[in-house]
């Protein structure tokens, strides 16, 4: 069975960091692109949006609104995908997911998704 558990999150002050881990069973990271997400306040959950990807040949992909703040990894050992969020900021608030893509890439269906946790960013 694909799982996807996430750990993480919380509060910070503006221009803090945080970290956010995604840790996987029932499949190998090397088979699977594995992004992450998130859902602001207010939206519903087709308009959430990608932030950053990591395919399974360890390439990462990144949107323009959080390229050279955050950093996606993964631990190939610990079967774990991290997001570590720097200069974070009031609009980086929102509930972030993990989710697995149906291919090696980034570019298909997200399938399988993590249970969120949410980010908070104070002013």
């Amino acid at each position: 069975q694909v799982h996807l558990v996430q750990s993480g999150g919380g509060t910070v002050q503006s221009g803090g960091s945080l970290s956010l881990s995604c840790a996987v069973s029932g499949f190998s990271l090397d088979d699977y692109g594995i992004g992450w997400f998130r859902l602001t306040p207010g939206k519903v959950h087709e308009e959430q949006e990608g932030l950053s990807c990591i395919s399974g040949y360890g390439n990462p992909r990144y949107v323009d609104s959080v390229k050279g703040r955050f950093i996606i990894s993964r631990d190939k050992e610990k079967n774990t995908v991290y997001l570590q969020m720097n200069s974070l900021r009031p609009e980086d608030t929102a509930v972030y997911y993990c989710a697995r893509n149906n291919n090696s890439g980034c570019r298909g269906a997200f399938e399988f998704w993590g249970q969120g946790t949410q980010v908070t960013v104070s002013s």
